[in-house]
């Protein structure tokens, strides 16, 4: 491919002609194309590169993640280059062309970020590399094979974030109001100087002989609790908000949920349904639990039904005897089954702790919100505000008969649902 300095090179030849000098505009062009044929060779060929990407094996679900594209030159003089990639078509791309010098017997790198809006299987193509001749005068390129297949799962990253800033007591910059309850519960934590606003209650009075000043006892709270995930899968967790599905933002938070509770010791188990039980898996401890979770999370699939809260819960009721923390992410539509999902969530909050965690959507919001310029205007602001008037009683309506809820947008589910199992657990709810 000829660069603009090239063109301008041959448009030398077009006065020559014009002045009816033939044989000197053929040399020029002759000319030309001896130093053309010079700067492809000087140039070389794709094999004076190396090209390679990198990534984690697993990308995570509308998390940005990293691709690092990396290309070595074995020649020795410095070369500008332009990459180009070929991720999924269904993935949000941060930048699809990189461009940049790389110098002689070096390498150089660009990033760019993906945003998968799904789970499931896809595919990487090939890297495509175009290289500027010593001289500018052409470009050359070629294609280099490096088609990888890439698995999509729930939201890694954002796990591996909250083990980091755990590491460095740093939660509270993911929103987390506290991580771990001292004060409270049953369990012995540590002896710890009296301070004011500790309750005397608390103080340990041997320590207090020994010491000579007064020492409280500080309580963790309980290991070993049970936490259930109930995710209905039905027709109406498959409607987006933003450009994901609310399933998909439902299964991040239920893996983030997973990876924390195990992490205190608790047990987590994880349950989903449409019209019938899909899949049930019984609370355990440790990491192995979070593995299973995640692999179960990876291969859920929604299912074009309405969902039966009867026989989900009623399941879910046998199975679970112990007292439990029963999160039950759904979709609030309404009608008849409403009516199931609050008769059964009462039935449940005899020997468990049933909440009820829903996902607002901004845009409906906005749109009940809206002055109406025309009658589509009016019809699409009525629709949007009998969908909120429909919802907010439905959450007023579980709230009365003692059943707790928990409605957040979709960006802030994750946080949003930590929190409430951290507070609920701090206040020995469980």
């Amino acid at each position: 491919m000829l660069t603009l300095r090239a063109g301008l090179l041959l448009a030398v030849a077009a006065p020559l002609w014009a002045a009816d000098w033939p044989w000197l505009a053929g040399g020029y062009l002759l000319l030309c194309a001896a130093v053309l044929a010079a700067d492809f060779w000087r140039a070389g060929p794709i094999g004076r590169f190396e090209l390679s990407r990198t990534h984690d094996d697993k990308l995570s679900l509308g998390a940005e993640n990293p691709i690092h594209l990396t290309v070595r030159q074995r020649g020795r003089q410095p070369r500008h280059i332009w990459v180009r990639d070929e991720p999924p078509e269904a993935f949000v791309i941060s930048q699809r062309i990189h461009e940049g010098w790389v110098a002689g017997l070096q390498s150089w790198q660009a990033t760019y970020t993906v945003r998968p809006l799904r789970r499931g299987d896809y595919a990487f193509g090939d890297l495509h590399l175009r290289w500027l001749g010593p001289l500018g005068l052409l470009v050359r390129q070629a294609a280099v094979p490096a088609a990888h297949p890439v698995k999509v799962y729930p939201n890694l990253y954002e796990v591996r974030r909250y083990d980091l800033l755990l590491r460095q007591n740093r939660l509270q910059e993911l929103g987390l109001r506290h991580t771990r309850l001292y004060g409270q519960g049953s369990e012995f934590e540590r002896l710890r100087e009296y301070q004011p606003d500790d309750d005397f209650r608390r103080i340990n009075w041997k320590a207090t002989a020994r010491r000579h000043r007064p020492i409280t006892v500080e309580y963790q709270t309980e290991r070993s609790q049970n936490i259930m995930a109930v995710l209905d899968i039905g027709r109406m967790m498959q409607s987006p908000v933003a450009d994901m599905a609310k399933l998909d933002y439902t299964i991040n938070a239920v893996l983030l949920l997973g990876y924390v509770a195990t992490g205190m010791g608790d047990k987590v188990g994880l349950m989903t349904f449409a019209d019938e039980v899909v899949n049930f898996l019984s609370p355990a401890q440790g990491k192995k639990q979070f593995y299973k979770m995640l692999e179960m999370l990876y291969r859920i699939a929604p299912e074009p039904v309405e969902p039966h809260y009867g026989r989900a819960l009623s399941y879910l009721g046998t199975k679970q005897r112990k007292r439990t923390l029963m999160l039950i992410f759904t979709d609030l539509s309404g009608g008849s089954s409403m009516d199931e999902l609050l008769r059964y969530t009462v039935r449940l909050a005899r020997h468990s702790l049933p909440v009820v965690v829903t996902i607002s959507d901004p845009d409906v919001g906005e749109v009940a919100g809206q002055r109406p310029q025309d009658s589509l205007g009016v019809y699409q602001q009525t629709a949007a505000q009998q969908l909120l008037d429909e919802r907010r009683i439905a959450l007023e309506t579980l709230e009365r008969q003692g059943v707790l809820t928990l409605d957040v947008p979709a960006n802030q589910l994750s946080i949003a649902v930590i929190n409430r199992y951290l507070e609920l657990k701090g206040q020995m709810r469980l």
